[in-house]
């Protein structure tokens, strides 16, 4: 490794829309020589490439990081695939930037690349809007009053975890619905939450829609959709709370 090598930010980019990204990552972002981005799809630019497209310049190089994404399959192999890739440009010295959607450290891809590579080489995180921030505030709902318990649940979990979870908090967010939405349901029937949640899927894009969860088709739940259990003193005085 050479004395001067590149310096690795993992840009928190928001939820979709391109104008919810920070200054500082906008800037660093237009800064870097490596743009890296992830990945499902090898034939697909991917989503967070689809957010900050228009802000990259002809200079600077594209890197896709391919992830699978599959809970059949290790992904420990394509983090260390990733980091061994991008550790190439930082040994001589190019500035690497990694796109993260919402924020970095919130169930984002880039926490792995840290690990592998942040005792290497200097690296800054800067963090993003989350998409459940995003959301609440396109549903309009506040999440947490005063001393709420919030709880973020993945729709992955069995629905007895999920259930007892739920059971103690008041205020949360379910995340990850697609083929799990059916059992949240349920979940949040047998609790009596039904009537307090609230789903929305692509939050801040052009594709965002806000419908009652009785109308939601459980055939075209997509993996950025969410329900959000906003807290029960919604609209009430909290000053007797």
């Amino acid at each position: 490794m050479t004395e001067s090598v590149g310096s690795l930010y993992g840009l928190g980019i928001g939820p979709g829309d391109p104008e919810l990204i920070t200054v500082k990552a906008l800037r660093l972002l237009r800064s870097a020589d490596i743009v890296a981005y992830p990945v499902a799809d090898r034939n697909k630019e991917g989503f967070a490439y689809s957010i900050v497209k228009g802000y990259l310049t002809p200079e600077q190089t594209q890197v896709p990081l391919y992830f699978p994404f599959k809970l059949e399959q290790s992904s420990q192999p394509y983090y260390d695939l990733a980091a061994q890739t991008l550790a190439q440009y930082l040994e001589i010295g190019w500035n690497v930037a990694v796109l993260c959607e919402g924020d970095p450290f919130f169930y984002g891809t880039f926490m792995y690349i840290y690990e592998r590579l942040s005792s290497q080489f200097p690296t800054e995180v800067v963090p993003g809007i989350s998409s459940i921030m995003a959301s609440a505030a396109a549903l309009g709902v506040p999440l947490t009053y005063r001393n709420d318990v919030y709880l973020v649940l993945s729709a992955i979990l069995p629905a007895s975890v999920l259930k007892a979870k739920l059971a103690v908090a008041d205020a949360a967010v379910i995340i990850k619905l697609g083929r799990h939405f059916s059992k949240v349901v349920e979940v949040l029937q047998e609790l009596g939450l039904y009537e307090r949640a609230k789903y929305i899927e692509n939050a801040t894009t052009s594709e965002q829609r806000i419908i009652a969860i009785a109308d939601v088709n459980i055939q075209e739940v997509p993996y950025f959709s969410m329900i959000i259990i906003p807290s029960q003193w919604q609209g009430s005085n909290i000053d007797e709370i």
